[in-house]
């Protein structure tokens, strides 16, 4: 998790992710590919309904988001100071 967890949350604040929903976390910063795409598509699917997974990456998973599209999941990227955080939810 980034060290200033602050700042990717206050970053979230500005975003349309749910505000209300638990949030799980998941750090694919020292992960080589694939392995950032299979393991934040794995673990959606291990998630209760309506939790927001939060991905911590050092690059915007450019990969992801179509598969994201094709599942049916909603989700928004910003840069902070440490990472790329994605934060991932179900479509309403």
């Amino acid at each position: 998790m980034p060290e200033r967890a602050h700042d990717w949350q206050r970053a979230l604040e500005s975003t349309d992710v749910p505000a209300d929903a638990p949030r799980e976390q998941l750090d694919v910063r020292d992960l080589g590919p694939p392995k950032p795409l299979t393991d934040t598509l794995e673990r959606l699917t291990e998630l209760d309904a309506g939790t927001v997974l939060v991905q911590f990456n050092d690059r915007a998973p450019q990969h992801l988001y179509p598969k994201l599209d094709d599942r049916g999941y909603t989700y928004t990227t910003v840069e902070t100071d440490d990472a790329v955080v994605t934060a991932i939810w179900p479509a309403e």
